[in-house]
C-alpha cells in the first residue's frame, strides 16, 4: 500500500493522523481509497466530476501528478502521495472596500471621508 501524507487542515477528516496507508494502483485508486476510509476528505480532494479538486495539489514522491498523468499515474506499493491544498488569502484594498460600502449606503464620497472621485 502507498503511504498518503495528510496535510494539518485534513487531519481532522482522519481522526488527525498524519498519514494513513491506501491501496491502488493508481494515484485516483489510491485517493479513492483514502476517501471510501476517510468519506470528509472527498469533498476536498475531488471536485463534482470525480476530478482532481483545482484547490489541491498531489505530488507523488515530489513530483506533481498533473505534469505527470494526473489521476492515472501508476502508483507502486513504496510510493508516497502528499496532498497540499492550495492556500489562499489577502485583503480587499482599503479604498475598494470603502467605495463598496459607499454604494451600498448610497453616500457621497465626502460622507465616507474619501477624496471626492474616489
Amino acid at each position: 500500500m502507498a503511504t498518503v501524507k495528510i496535510p494539518p487542515v485534513l487531519r481532522p477528516s482522519t481522526s488527525g493522523e498524519k498519514e494513513v496507508s491506501a491501496g491502488g494502483a493508481t494515484v485516483g485508486q489510491v485517493l479513492g481509497s483514502l476517501a471510501e476510509d476517510h468519506p470528509a476528505t472527498r469533498s476536498q480532494i475531488f471536485g463534482d466530476g470525480g476530478e482532481l479538486n483545482r484547490y489541491v495539489n498531489v505530488y507523488l514522491n515530489d513530483e506533481d501528478v498533473r505534469v505527470l498523468q494526473g489521476l492515472e499515474t501508476e502508483v507502486g506499493e513504496s510510493d508516497v502521495l502528499v496532498i497540499l491544498p492550495a492556500m489562499a488569502g489577502g485583503a480587499i484594498d482599503f479604498v475598494d472596500r470603502q467605495r463598496e460600502l459607499r454604494s451600498r449606503a448610497s453616500l457621497t464620497s465626502a460622507g465616507c471621508g474619501l477624496p471626492a472621485g474616489h
